[in-house]
């Protein structure tokens, strides 16, 4: 026995050590536990700093592929719209074209010099056409003139 006089004492004192030396260790659990949770809080943000570096990169090779295509677009818009004038301007010529052709002026003319009392080879000399096309203006003309239906042309042998 010891000198209090109890069994109980060394093993007492085998806790209380053990107390003390636990009680000793828990701060450095503490600061070790500290450590690691901080050295993991900063894998995270490097981490996410990476995740956004890469993300703003992304935006940008975006950014830049919409930018092309825009460019593009307005590009083919100048195409669309320089080729609508363009054609704007060969109606325009077609009509202009179509409005002197030589052939109608000279039918419209030579209907007019047989409303007047011109004959078969005045319209061929003045109008440029020929015989069976001068003959033609001349019964139109005349039929037109007289209320007469359209006559029939013959052939003469």
């Amino acid at each position: 026995m010891g000198r209090n006089g109890s069994v109980l004492d060394p093993i007492a004192q085998d806790i209380e050590a053990e107390m003390n030396s636990i009680s000793l260790l828990a701060p450095v659990f503490a600061g070790l536990l500290l450590i690691g949770v901080t050295f993991y809080i900063f894998s995270l943000k490097r981490s996410l700093l990476k995740t956004q570096a890469q993300q703003a990169s992304l935006i940008d090779a975006l950014s830049k592929e919409v930018q092309g295509a825009c460019h593009g677009s307005i590009g083919v818009g100048r195409k669309a719209l320089q080729l609508e004038k363009q054609m704007l301007k060969l109606e325009e010529r077609l009509e202009e074209m179509q409005n002197n052709d030589p052939a109608k002026v000279s039918y419209s003319e030579a209907s007019r010099l047989v409303e007047l009392g011109a004959g078969v080879e005045d319209l061929m000399n003045t109008c440029g056409i020929s015989r069976p096309e001068a003959e033609l203006v001349s019964a139109l003309t005349s039929s037109k003139k007289t209320g007469d239906a359209i006559p029939v042309l013959t052939t003469e042998a």
